[in-house]
């Protein structure tokens, strides 16, 4: 955090004392005059200026106080500065607050009041500082919610522009966690279709059994149970768009069917006979190598080709380049946020690991991973040892190798049992006393 403190006074004395008094929590700079605090200013760039009015060559006079504020917020707008007034002066601060100060305080002035105003200056440029700078991030490198500058990411972005203005069905093939759904919304988003509703069913989530009357609908009467008509997810998708996950788990039966709808646009509802047609837009998505389910025949040849007239493969987080360490922070500022740890960073080693990681659960497994780490993190720092992966044993020694497996270990035994000794001892293999003397020599606590 930014805790430069800048101290516009003519009064020598009172700069010494107000030195004296903050220096030990702020980093201090001193100037008596306008040029001196404009040059202080665009040196050091202090978050938080004191700055008393009457300034020379007319100390009487506030006018000099007065352009000097008009200056320095020229330079920076953000910057909270705090006018000093004498008494009977009000009307004078008034017409500072009115010009951009942040706040005023009469003389005498009262440390404890001075301290506690500091602090809630430097409370709130934090927090300006943060909210701009994800805004930065969001608006340099986001593109329809999805965060990514690599070269990689360039011809998905492409591929969706282009593939929106169509109503041609679209394949996203990507590992898990790599964010299909979120391209399915960004086609969706930027398509004509956007007025009307994106429909998302997961195939994999589904029992077979169910998953028929899940996508199609049924009739009252069509089974057991069906006491009502019901409409399924294709029907619900007319007008808009259908996204069909996990497409790859979808029984061999049940493909049948799909085609059928997508070659026909028509649909009958689980017991009916009506032919019901819909106007909807496909998109579907998986993790699995569905040219394998074509070579072993669980997955139907021409369903592959209606479904993938537009590919698009998302990259693993691996091959992402620098979209690692761009992803780590925006969801460090998201959490922190959440959790109101403002100012919250990752430390130097910190950002090494997340760079060594292979990701194997992609931007899914760095989003839970950040999430875990800022709960975790104690400071302003989230370290290595917060993140806890096992990228983080990286240029220790092995004693320090394996104290990190062991606490890894014993804090997952921990977390699954809700912090019950007995059985995370017995996962573990060892004993409770045993557990309890490895947990101190950890510096673990059963909380």
């Amino acid at each position: 955090m930014n805790s430069k403190l800048l101290i516009v006074d003519d009064n020598d004395e009172i700069r010494t004392q107000m030195k004296w008094a903050l220096a030990k929590d702020y980093e201090i700079f001193l100037a008596e005059d306008r040029p001196g605090a404009v040059e202080n200013f665009r040196s050091n760039r202090p978050s938080v200026v004191l700055l008393d009015l009457g300034l020379p060559p007319h100390p009487g006079n506030p006018e000099e106080g007065l352009e000097t504020l008009s200056e320095l917020l020229a330079l920076d707008r953000l910057a909270k500065v705090v006018i000093i007034t004498g008494q009977g002066e009000k009307e004078i601060a008034l017409r500072a607050i009115g010009a951009g100060a942040y706040d005023f305080l009469s003389k005498p002035i009262e440390m404890e009041e001075l301290k506690f105003l500091l602090k809630r200056c430097f409370r709130v440029a934090q927090l300006e500082k943060e909210y701009g700078e994800l805004q930065h991030l969001l608006q340099g490198n986001s593109f329809e919610g999805m965060l990514g500058n690599s070269s990689c990411m360039q011809p998905v972005f492409n591929s969706i522009r282009k593939v929106a203005t169509t109503d041609a069905p679209v394949l996203i093939l990507g590992e898990s966690g790599t964010g299909k759904e979120m391209v399915a919304q960004a086609i969706h988003k930027l398509s004509s279709r956007k007025v009307g509703a994106l429909v998302p069913i997961n195939c994999s989530a589904i029992p077979e059994s169910l998953l028929e009357s899940e996508l199609f609908g049924y009739e009252k009467g069509a089974f057991t149970g069906a006491h009502t008509q019901r409409k399924g997810r294709i029907e619900m998708s007319d007008g808009g768009t259908l996204f069909l996950d996990e497409i790859g788990e979808i029984p061999h039966p049940l493909q049948v069917k799909l085609l059928r709808f997508l070659q026909e646009q028509t649909i009958q509802r689980v017991g009916g006979r009506q032919e019901i047609q819909i106007n909807t837009r496909v998109i579907a998505a998986t993790n699995a190598d569905l040219k394998k389910g074509l070579a072993a025949g669980t997955f139907r040849e021409d369903l592959f080709y209606r479904l993938a007239v537009v590919q698009i493969v998302l990259p693993p987080l691996r091959e992402r380049e620098n979209d690692i360490l761009m992803l780590a922070k925006f969801f460090l500022q998201r959490f922190a946020a959440e959790v109101n740890k403002p100012g919250l960073a990752f430390d130097p080693k910190a950002l090494h690991v997340l760079n060594k990681h292979s990701w194997p659960g992609n931007v899914r497994e760095l989003e839970n991973c950040v999430r875990r780490a800022v709960i975790m993190a104690d400071g302003k720092r989230v370290t290595a040892r917060d993140l806890e992966l096992a990228s983080g044993m990286v240029a220790v020694t092995l004693k320090e190798a394996r104290e990190a497996v062991d606490r890894q270990m014993v804090r997952q035994a921990l977390r699954k049992h809700g912090g019950k000794i007995a059985p995370a001892a017995e996962e573990l293999g060892m004993s409770r006393p045993t557990l309890y003397e490895l947990m101190e020599k950890l510096g673990i606590t059963k909380a």
